[in-house]
């Protein structure tokens, strides 16, 4: 049974992307490492995807969902890499 919310690492990614899924140490309490490079994975991806789009700048609400979606991602990435140092399994 996979372990991930959503049922996969890129629905997981997309969710915390999108701002359903709060992400603390605890999300990966159960999760393997295997799991845990995937989720990065498509973390990584996701975050290339929204920085490789771009707003139009007369946009502030665009603007600023962009932004916001950048914040998460970065944030989940931060509290991922920060999970896997303190806990090496």
């Amino acid at each position: 049974m996979s372990k991930f919310l959503g049922g996969s690492a890129f629905a997981m990614a997309r969710d915390i992307e999108a701002g359903y899924h709060l992400v603390t140490e605890r999300t990966f309490k159960g999760m393997h490492r295997s799991e845990t490079d995937q989720l990065r994975q498509e973390l990584d991806r996701h975050l290339r995807d929204a920085r490789g789009t771009q707003a139009p700048l007369d946009d502030m609400d665009a603007v600023k969902v962009r932004n916001r979606k950048i914040q998460r991602l970065n944030t989940a990435l931060m509290v991922l890499r920060t999970y896997r140092q303190t806990n090496r399994r």
